[in-house]
C-alpha cells in the first residue's frame, strides 16, 4: 500500500529537504539489509546528502506514510511517521531529532495510513490526527482468489473490519491526549487511507474529509469548538455522481475553479473515475468529475498521491496523480499493467483538464508503481516540483520546468496567535481579474506531506494588486502591491 514521503525544510535554511518512507521485514522473510526510513539534505546544489543517522530519523518500522509540522511552536519542523504497526513522533530540536512518542501519547499500533496535523480547536496549537487502515495482521491473514483463473491475491478490504483512527489533542508542553470519541470521531466503519483537513464551509474552523477504500467517505464539520457532526451524505461527498461507493485512497482539498470555495479532489481504483467534488459555497458539493473532463482518462489507473496545483505558473490549477497497481501480476487476469504512467491533467483556463503526458515532459514518461506524492520547489526556481514515492523501487525526484517562463508568488505563514505554521491558513491573491485562494495544509495528497508554503502562479502578470491572509484564529490581513517572483513571509499581526 506504501510507501509515501515528504517535502519539509528540517534545518531551517530555506531549502526543501527530503523524508523517504520504507517497508521492512514481514514474517517469514529475511533481508540482507534492514530497509529504514531515510531523510535527505537539500544542499542547495540540486543534490542532497542523507543525514538519516546524523538527525535520529531512521525508524525501522514497516513505513506507510508522514506528516511534518511544528507542533511544539518553537520554530522548527517536527516529524510524525504513520506505520504498520508502531507510529513514531520525533521532535525537532534545531535539526536534531528526539523520539518522543510514548512520551507524547501518541503510541498507535494498528495499520495506520495516512496521518495530518491541525489545530481543530483554534488553540494555537498543533493537534494530530492519525487515519486506520483496517484489522489486516499476519495472524488474521485471508487469502482470496481470482474468480476465473484461481490465482491467489490479497484480499479487498471488504474481507476485513474497519478499525478506529485517534485524533490526539495538543496539550502543550509536548504531550498529546486522545479525544477520539470526545470530540465525535469515533467510528470503526471507515477503512481511511486519505486525510485532510480545511474550512470547507468557510465559518472559520477546521472540517476534516477522509477518504475511505470501499466504505462511503466521511465529512466532519467542525462547530467551532472542536467537536464534529458527520455530514458527508447530505453534502453530497459520501459517494459518487453515481450514488456508488469508491475505493477512496489519495484526496486534496482546494480552489481548482477560483470561485472562492475549496473542493476536494479523491484518487479511486482502478476502472473507477476519480472524483472532482466542486464546492456550491451553501453547505453542498456536486460530483463535477466529467464536467470537468477528469473521467475518461482516469478509468485506466489506480491512483494515489495527488495535488491541485498551478504545475506552469500560467493562473490556474492543475492536477497530478500518482498511479500503480497493487498486484504483481495482475496482467495475467485484467487487461491492464503492475506498473502505470503517472498523470498529469492541466488546466485549459475554463476549468477543464486535458491529459498531457508530452507537455509534462520525460519525468511523465516513467511507468513505475507509484503511490505517495509531495510536492514543493526544492531548486528554487519559482515552480512546483514533484517527489514520488514507488513500491518497491527507487523514488523519482520530478523537477519542474515548466512553470520558469510565467511570474509567481510563494507565500509562507507564520502564525503568532495562530499556530507557527499557519496550516488552515487562507491566502487569496488578486492580479486584475485573477482570483486565487490557497489552503496551508498537512497531510492531503496520499501518505505525504507537501511544502507548507503556498505558490501562485501569476502567469504574463507583473503585479499583485493585493493578498488578503485568513489566519486560523479568524484574524483577517491585507498587504498591497506585493512584488512579485519572490518569497513572502508573513507574520500574524504585524499588519
Amino acid at each position: 500500500m506504501g510507501p509515501g514521503c515528504a517535502f519539509f525544510d528540517y534545518d531551517g535554511d530555506g531549502h526543501l529537504d527530503i523524508y523517504l518512507v520504507d517497508g521492512a521485514e514481514t514474517p517469514g522473510t529475511k533481508l540482507p539489509e534492514q530497509p529504514m526510513h531515510r531523510l535527505y539534505h537539500n544542499q542547495g546544489n540540486g543534490h542532497f546528502a542523507e543525514v538519516t543517522a546524523a538527525t535520529g530519523v531512521g525508524n525501522t518500522g514497516y513505513g506507510m506514510g508522514c506528516a511534518a509540522a511544528d507542533y511544539d511552536n518553537d520554530g522548527d519542523q517536527d516529524l510524525f511517521v504513520s506505520n504498520f504497526g508502531p507510529d513514531a513522533l520525533y521532535r525537532n530540536d534545531g535539526g536534531r531529532f528526539t523520539e518522543v512518542t510514548a512520551r507524547a501519547g501518541v503510541s498507535d499500533t494498528l495499520w495506520s495510513s495516512s496521518c495530518a496535523f491541525a489545530d481543530v480547536d483554534n488553540d494555537g496549537l498543533l493537534d494530530l490526527y492519525v487515519a486506520n487502515y483496517h484489522n489486516f495482521s499476519y495472524t488474521n491473514h485471508k487469502v482470496c482468489a481470482e474468480g476465473g483463473s484461481g490465482l491467489q491475491l490479497y484480499c479487498g478490504p471488504e474481507s476485513f473490519d474497519g478499525v478506529r483512527d485517534f485524533l490526539y489533542h495538543n496539550e502543550g508542553e509536548g504531550i498529546f491526549r486522545d479525544v477520539t470519541a470526545q470530540v465525535g470521531l469515533l467510528n470503526t466503519t471507515g477503512k481511511e487511507l486519505g486525510v485532510v483537513f480545511g474550512d470547507v464551509d468557510r465559518d472559520g474552523d477546521q472540517d476534516l474529509y477522509l477518504a475511505n477504500d470501499k466504505t462511503a467517505n466521511l465529512l466532519y464539520l467542525n462547530d467551532g469548538t472542536g467537536h464534529f457532526e458527520e455530514n458527508a451524505l447530505l453534502a453530497g461527498v459520501a459517494y459518487n455522481g453515481d450514488g456508488k461507493v469508491s475505493a477512496g485512497m489519495g484526496v486534496d482539498m482546494a480552489d481548482y475553479d477560483d470561485d472562492g470555495w475549496l473542493d476536494l479532489f479523491v484518487t479511486n481504483f482502478q476502472w473507477e473515475t476519480n472524483t472532482l467534488y466542486r464546492n456550491n459555497g451553501d453547505g453542498t458539493l456536486v460530483d463535477h468529475t466529467y464536467d470537468a473532463n477528469l473521467g475518461k482518462d482516469s478509468i485506466p489507473y489506480l491512483s494515489w498521491g495527488t495535488r491541485i496545483f498551478d504545475f506552469d505558473n500560467d493562473g490556474d490549477r492543475d492536477i497530478f496523480v500518482a498511479s500503480g497497481h497493487l498486484e504483481s501480476d495482475v496482467e495475467k487476469y485484467e487487461n491492464t499493467t503492475f506498473r502505470q504512467l503517472n498523470q498529469l491533467f492541466v488546466n485549459d483556463g475554463q476549468h477543464r483538464f486535458e491529459l498531457e503526458h508530452q507537455v509534462a515532459g520525460t519525468g511523465l514518461a516513467i511507468k513505475k508503481v507509484s503511490r505517495g506524492a509531495a510536492f514543493g520547489d526544492y531548486d528554487d526556481d519559482g515552480d512546483v516540483d514533484i517527489l514520488v514515492a514507488n513500491c518497491a523501487d527507487s523514488p523519482d525526484l520530478l523537477r519542474n520546468d515548466g512553470g520558469n517562463g510565467n511570474n509567481w508568488l510563494r507565500v509562507k505563514l507564520q502564525g503568532t496567535r495562530s499556530n507557527r505554521d499557519g496550516i488552515g491558513g487562507i491566502v487569496e491573491v488578486f492580479s486584475g481579474t485573477l482570483h486565487q485562494l490557497d489552503l496551508v495544509r498537512s497531510g492531503a495528497s496520499f501518505l505525504s506531506q507537501s511544502d507548507l508554503r503556498l505558490s501562485f502562479g501569476l502567469g504574463q502578470r507583473t503585479a499583485i494588486d493585493r493578498l488578503k491572509v485568513t489566519w486560523p484564529s479568524g484574524l483577517v490581513e491585507e498587504v498591497k502591491n506585493v512584488p512579485i517572483n519572490r518569497d513572502l513571509t508573513l507574520v500574524e499581526g504585524s499588519n
